[in-house]
């Protein structure tokens, strides 16, 4: 009995750090997304050497990331609202299928040599209409994944430990298999096969019927509904505008990655490949990290630290002419822009009522995936004329000073989202009161009262 009793305390923290998957329709999610990120992972890295390797040019590495991304800009408020009122799983399966198609049309016109960069753009821009609606849809489902509340915040750290060992594992073998490869094609294949594997997860999970909650109102209403409703919460309103400074400053080093591996560091596409896993590692190691902590109590002062982290990450990654020090710069790169964005998500999804998450997690998507086309277009224009380590060194910057406005904010977010914490011992009924209490009412319950 001794024996089994350390055992099973030795073991605790592992099975802490894993609690949500304890539930199966967040196993089968879990599992299921696992293997479509590897080949997700494996095709945005052949897209951007093949954009490279076949134009040569910084500036439409830029503008293919800014075609593939501002869907998303455009159509994720509203993603948000058709996913308040619209079952959540078809959305899914929906978004996943037509993924799936993007990927082997993709491979065809590479395997036929009919492949052109506007075929690149127009594809793009198809896989971006689907995220658009996929992104929001998926961060509001994990709360019908997970039945208690209290472990949401290990589903949400789980969700970005499984896409950061995707990124991890899968860019240094598909650096392998463009080197090894006569072209690109194959990897696009592999990645429409993997989609299969979270389409079946989808269709196998068992959900609880819900009632359809009324909607009298137009979309565009509950839109600005949803958008009053952030715009009242400063705490909520903080952690969106940080997370739209790292999208613009912090996320275009992906695109530029190709122009350092092979102009800076001297490399191939074997480079591309481990620098990207190198950064895969570091998301994978502030993953684990997060997944690891039961509250989210220190949640608000861990974000302006991790984006401080990110920028000083990049700063010295911008400096660097040697791989190895690349590598290991990248990794923190990696390791922090993670852990700021999947706390922010966490804080968030911590705050927002439940009526309103798809609208608001539409916004989170805008800040996060919405305003990084916008980063990524200037981030390739900028190195095309400065040259892609002094565009990086501004981007480095630019999330050091987000950090530091992001201080102020941090005890606002603290109040807001800490009482819903179970460590604090306030019932989510409480909780929600005090939420609506530090936002106010929404307009259409003034209107009724």
């Amino acid at each position: 009995m001794n024996l089994m009793e350390s055992v099973r305390t030795r073991l605790a923290p592992l099975t802490s750090a894993f609690r949500a998957l304890r539930y199966r329709n967040y196993r089968l999610f879990f599992f299921g997304q696992g293997v479509s990120l590897i080949g997700t992972w494996m095709q945005s890295t052949a897209l951007s050497w093949l954009v490279y390797r076949m134009t040569g040019s910084k500036a439409l590495l830029g503008i293919v990331a800014f075609a593939s991304m501002f869907p998303m800009f455009v159509l994720t408020p509203l993603a948000g609202v058709f996913s308040d009122r619209v079952n959540r799983r078809n959305i899914l399966v929906v978004t996943q299928t037509l993924a799936m198609l993007q990927a082997f049309v993709l491979a065809a016109l590479v395997f036929t040599g009919v492949i052109a960069v506007w075929h690149i753009v127009v594809l793009g821009v198809f896989l971006g209409l689907c995220v658009a609606f996929d992104m929001p849809t998926r961060h509001a489902f994990v709360v019908e994944m997970v039945e208690r509340r209290d472990d949401l915040s290990n589903a949400i750290a789980l969700n970005s430990l499984v896409f950061n060992t995707a990124r991890f594992i899968a860019p240094g073998l598909a650096g392998m298999l463009i080197y090894a490869c006569p072209n690109e094609g194959p990897l696009f294949v592999i990645n429409g096969v993997t989609f299969l594997a979270v389409i079946v997860a989808y269709f196998a999970m068992r959900l609880p019927g819900k009632p359809r909650r009324r909607r009298g109102g137009r979309i565009l209403g509950e839109l600005m509904e949803g958008v009053t409703y952030v715009w009242r919460c400063p705490p909520m309103r903080a952690v969106l505008v940080l997370i739209s400074v790292v999208s613009l400053g912090g996320m275009p080093y992906v695109t530029l990655m190709p122009v350092f591996a092979r102009d800076v560091l001297g490399g191939d596409a074997r480079t591309f490949g481990w620098l990207l896993t190198a950064s895969g590692l570091g998301a994978v190691a502030g993953a684990a990290f997060l997944a690891s902590r039961k509250d989210v109590s220190a949640f608000p002062w861990i974000i302006p630290w991790a984006t401080a982290t990110l920028g000083a990450g990049l700063v010295a990654f911008s400096l660097s002419t040697h791989f190895w020090v690349s590598a290991t710069f990248i990794a923190v790169v990696g390791f922090s822009l993670m852990i700021e964005i999947a706390a922010s998500n966490t804080v968030v999804q911590t705050m927002v009522a439940d009526d309103k998450r798809g609208r608001v997690m539409g916004l989170f998507a805008l800040s996060f995936l919405g305003i990084a086309p916008f980063g990524h277009f200037i981030a390739g224009m900028v190195a095309e004329r400065v040259g892609a380590p002094v565009t990086l060194l501004g981007g480095g910057v630019a999330c050091l000073i987000g950090a530091a406005g992001f201080l102020p904010a941090v005890a606002g977010v603290r109040k807001l989202a800490c009482p819903v914490c179970p460590e604090k011992g306030v019932p989510e009924e409480i909780a929600e009161g005090m939420r609506a209490a530090s936002i106010g009412p929404a307009p259409d319950e003034v209107d009724e009262g």
